[in-house]
């Protein structure tokens, strides 16, 4: 299972867009964007046959459909220590859309946010598109460390609003129930909102502890959402299906009104929602044995870069992407350039537009493939220099 025989190239090809397969030459690997190359369960297939076996697809209601809800509490409450309700759920188009409404709901034009540098691009995206400000806080590219004197030097009269990817992407970070409670602590002292961008909480290695934000405190509690997607752990990134999670029922029924999610201006594909509730309520074994061979991937991928010389790994604790520095002199962009010229290697670049400046000397290679296509893709990297 997860081999080379269990991808169906030819599918990927006419399918896989986002930087892969459908939009790179022939001959090109792409370890780019953080999407399996993997098919999908067979029983989400299934489930979604189920459902549409009536020939019905109705209205949904406008939150989410009630299994959806009730099984994405049940997967925070027994995988990462929530204490969630179904009612605390909000069904989403995606985890992307998730925290563009987070940051809608708690900016004002001008108002502050703080991310993390590096992050992911979709934080100063989402800020951005609603007219924020963002500051920087720095993290260590290597362990992803927050530098949390930094973090404190930065909040103002203008700041709103504090993002958090837990576990870091792109440096595979879990931070522990101990930091959480920091970041709550500091929030509160300041009245601040917390976002906490939790879509990699499945992709955990090593059986480390995972905490969701909101149950690390009392006061993580309060002013927090918790943003949740299908797209890494269960390959279905093209249903465009998400949560947002907030444990203050007044506070989660405001923000579903405020982002027109209570008439049909709004509201999720109910077949995305059906796919969803499967995944988590049925696709465990097919996603236990998926984390199994990422883990060997991770392991390969660490112990092939560090004896490399030109590209010195960390070891990321969670996801499937990792995140070595450049050894050779070379800026992320030349150095994805080159790979991709002369080794026929699709990487994400550490620049500014990807990752923010923390990123740059960087690069980011996703590894949830075969081994076979990661030990090739490696090996074409190393020796094009």
């Amino acid at each position: 299972m997860f081999s080379n025989n269990d991808i169906n190239f030819e599918a990927l090809k006419r399918k896989a867009y986002n930087g892969r397969w459908a939009t790179l030459e022939e001959g090109i690997i792409p370890l780019t964007a953080a999407d399996p190359d993997f098919r999908m369960s067979p029983v989400i297939e299934q489930g979604i046959i189920e459902y549409i076996k009536d020939g019905y697809l109705s209205y949904g209601p406008f939150s989410g459909l009630p299994e959806f809800k009730k099984s994405v509490a049940e997967h925070f409450n027994t995988g990462k220590n929530g204490s969630f309700t179904p009612e605390n759920v909000l069904a989403v188009n995606s985890a992307a859309m998730g925290m563009y409404m987070v940051a809608n709901y708690v900016l004002n034009p001008g108002d502050e946010a703080i991310i993390f540098d590096p992050v992911d691009f979709l934080f100063k995206k989402t800020v951005d598109a609603v007219g924020g400000n963002i500051k920087l806080c720095a993290v260590d590219s290597k362990t992803g460390d927050i530098d949390l004197e930094m973090l404190v030097s930065l909040i103002g009269s203008k700041t709103k609003l504090i993002n958090i990817c837990n576990p870091h992407n792109p440096v595979g970070r879990v931070y522990s129930k101990e930091v959480l409670i920091k970041i709550s602590e500091i929030a509160a002292a300041h009245d601040l909102w917390v976002m906490s961008d939790e879509i990699w909480s499945d992709i955990v290695y090593d059986g480390i502890e995972f905490n969701t934000y909101s149950s690390v405190s009392e006061e993580a509690k309060k002013k927090s959402f918790t943003v949740f997607g299908f797209s890494k752990s269960f390959g279905i990134a093209g249903l465009r299906i998400g949560a947002v999670l907030c444990n203050d029922q007044d506070l989660l029924d405001d923000f579903t009104e405020k982002s027109q999610f209570n008439s049909t201006i709004e509201g999720v594909s109910t077949l995305s929602q059906i796919a969803a509730s499967v995944a988590i309520d049925k696709a465990k074994p097919w996603f236990n044995d998926f984390l199994a061979h990422l883990q060997s991937n991770r392991d390969y991928a660490y112990k092939t870069l560090s004896n490399s010389g030109i590209l010195t790994p960390n070891f990321p604790e969670a996801t499937f992407v990792i995140f070595p520095k450049i050894e050779n002199g070379m800026t992320s962009e030349a150095f994805a350039q080159h790979a991709l010229q002369k080794g026929k290697v699709a990487i994400v670049p550490g620049s500014e537009r990807w990752f923010g400046k923390g990123a740059e000397g960087h690069i980011r290679i996703c590894f949830s493939t075969s081994q076979e296509i990661l030990a090739e893709g490696l090996d074409r990297i190393l020796k094009s220099f």
